[in-house]
């Protein structure tokens, strides 16, 4: 099965690139905030953005609401909303909440407690089966929402539906609010977990292994879990390593240095 566009590495990257730079302008403007999931997620939403997904058609859902950051830049990026909208990001009564909810526009579900969002995707999938109907449904969780019993059971729920057009993407970074998910709780062997759950696995560590896998995502019988191993920080070399990546402080000269970065790579 293709792909709905053309494959052009170089145009995902530089379109991950400019989702960066939109979270750290959001970000800046309230001095911190949710940037490291911008960072370390920002090839996903570009793959997905850039063409892997039928927006507006596909399903849609985001399980961790502080990652709503990524689906505001990509879609300025998309062209789904006036970038200009992005100004009012993380302030009192804006529709561009830092932390998603029901109220979250551009997805078709965006959840706030950690570990509900594939129940939501498998309601959405589970209709378009019911209904015949040509629908992926999509589902964006994070690695530390597999400490939620919840994630299992809807896992299980789904493999034993054959729900074959259902997709969850995790974003494996190893960062929760509290730490290194390691620190917390073990959950690897995260491929060999979903395996046994039923599911079919593929990586998603940069770009083209994200669109390889989501390209193929109808080449075989049961839902498909694309794991991309990814850094809270984005691998970027401005940002000093003891920063704290869950919720990240943006000051004048760490913007300017990220900005510097981010901008080379567009140069």
């Amino acid at each position: 099965m293709n792909a709905t566009s053309a494959f052009d590495p170089v145009a995902l990257r530089r379109l991950a690139t400019r989702i960066r730079l939109r979270a750290t302008e959001m970000v800046a403007i309230q001095g911190f905030g949710y940037l490291g999931q911008a960072l370390s997620s920002a090839e996903i939403f570009a793959v997905l953005f850039g063409g892997a997904m039928r927006y507006g058609h596909d399903r849609f859902v985001v399980s961790p609401g502080h990652y709503v950051i990524s689906l505001y830049a990509a879609a300025a990026e998309a062209g789904l909303i006036d970038p200009a909208e992005l100004d009012d990001y993380g302030r009192d009564g804006s529709v561009l909440e830092a932390i998603g909810s029901e109220r979250t526009p551009l997805g078709d579900l965006v959840c706030g407690s950690l570990g509900q969002g594939l129940s939501g995707a498998i309601g959405f999938a589970l209709a378009a089966q019911f209904a015949g109907e040509d629908r992926d449904t999509f589902a964006f969780l994070s690695d530390g929402e597999m400490e939620e019993g919840q994630v299992w059971e809807a896992a299980m729920f789904a493999a034993h539906r054959r729900l074959d057009r259902l997709i969850v993407i995790i974003d494996a970074n190893n960062s929760q609010v509290d730490g290194p998910v390691t620190s917390v709780t073990t959950i690897e062997p995260l491929a060999d977990k979903w395996r046994a759950f039923g599911w079919r696995i593929a990586d998603g560590h940069d770009v083209e292994a994200l669109w390889s896998a989501l390209a193929a995502r109808r080449d075989g019988a049961g839902p498909l879990a694309v794991i991309a191993r990814t850094h809270i920080l984005g691998r970027l070399r401005a940002i000093p390593p003891t920063v704290d990546g869950h919720f990240i402080k943006l000051d004048a000269e760490l913007k300017t240095a990220i900005l510097g970065e981010l901008g080379a790579k567009l140069a």
